[in-house]
């Protein structure tokens, strides 16, 4: 009898998870993604919401940024750290952010997560919860039932329709996040308390074999893989050479005696060259922006060269954000 009501005990600490499907989750204080859910209805199936449920929102346009994708948007994935602290009331939760994002979430022993619903522009997905929490998914991009929104597009009035909905009482508080992607909900973390999370969906189980590695690091691998290699002076100097030997075009006009002005060189910054088959990675703006020259007789890439200058040795011409005039 003892041991039972030690077994019992432990289930109770956990939600009722299994305790061999948790473990520790690590957070620095500060359509098929859908179970339980109708086909084509906005509304959980089959879940008891108690009487003194409360629901929190969170979110933001975008978490932080990691290496990979998790759909074929071309853009590099994002994640929150979802940390959930009500010991004393059972939560749901409604998460939202604009780019593919992880929701990646634990919770402390005793909070008790009864549904999530998440939602933004690209996919969505929900990691670290245990097969018992229903999670409701409905994005712009798999044309959920519930259509979509994110934390920040909206006012915060506005989730409360979507809460009355799915849950049948308006939201009690909204987090904001932003691109450090920690996010504690609830009450304050306590130094040394202990929280979980579920071992069997971890993100790192929603990246996109398929799609290349995103941003800097898409870049290293393409190098390692022999598809672009580290652009050098003389492809600068090359391509200021066939610019200089180019005529004036038809829309130039020069006073007499005037001379067209020279051309730059391309900075050498992060800049490659292309040679041959290359799909720009995910994710290549701002701080992460490129140059790429393509070699003659090279076809040109597929997906998104973001903010990043093109030199193209087979027309001539550059387009982007950093080309040179």
């Amino acid at each position: 009898m003892p041991t039972l009501m030690v077994l019992l005990a432990v289930l109770l600490l956990t939600g009722c998870a299994a305790v061999d499907e948790l473990k520790e989750f690590e957070f620095e204080n500060p359509a098929a993604d859908s179970r339980n859910v109708a086909p084509g209805v906005c509304r959980f199936e089959n879940v008891e919401l108690p009487d003194d449920l409360i629901v929190y929102a969170a979110g933001g346009y975008t978490g932080r940024e990691l290496d990979f994708q998790i759909d074929q948007s071309g853009h590099a994935a994002t994640q929150f750290d979802i940390a959930v602290n009500s010991e004393r009331t059972p939560v749901a939760l409604i998460l939202g952010a604009y780019e593919p994002t992880i929701w990646n979430v634990g919770w402390t022993r005793r909070t008790r997560i009864v549904a999530v619903f998440a939602s933004g522009y690209h996919r969505q997905v929900v990691a670290g919860l245990p097969d018992d929490v229903p999670v409701l998914v409905s994005t712009y991009a798999n044309r959920g039932p519930c259509g979509y929104f994110y934390i920040g597009r909206d006012r915060d009035d506005a989730l409360d329709p979507q809460a009355q909905d799915l849950f049948g009482r308006p939201v009690t508080r909204v987090y904001r996040g932003d691109r450090t992607g920690s996010i504690l909900i609830g009450d304050p973390l306590q130094p040394g308390t202990s929280m979980v999370t579920s071992a069997k969906n971890s993100p790192e189980s929603y990246r996109d074999a398929s799609a290349p590695l995103a941003g800097l690091a898409g870049l290293e691998d393409a190098v390692a893989k022999g598809l672009i290699r580290p652009a050098t002076s003389a492809d600068a100097d090359a391509w200021f050479e066939a610019q200089t030997a180019l005529p004036p075009r038809a829309d130039q006009a020069f006073a007499l005696g005037q001379r067209a002005p020279e051309p730059r060189r391309p900075h050498l910054f992060r800049a490659y060259v292309v040679l041959g088959e290359f799909t720009y990675p995910a994710g290549l703006y701002g701080g992460n922006s490129a140059t790429f020259f393509i070699a003659e007789g090279v076809p040109p890439p597929s997906g998104n060269p973001g903010h990043s200058a093109v030199y193209d040795f087979n027309s001539l011409t550059c387009r982007g954000v950093g080309c040179s005039r």
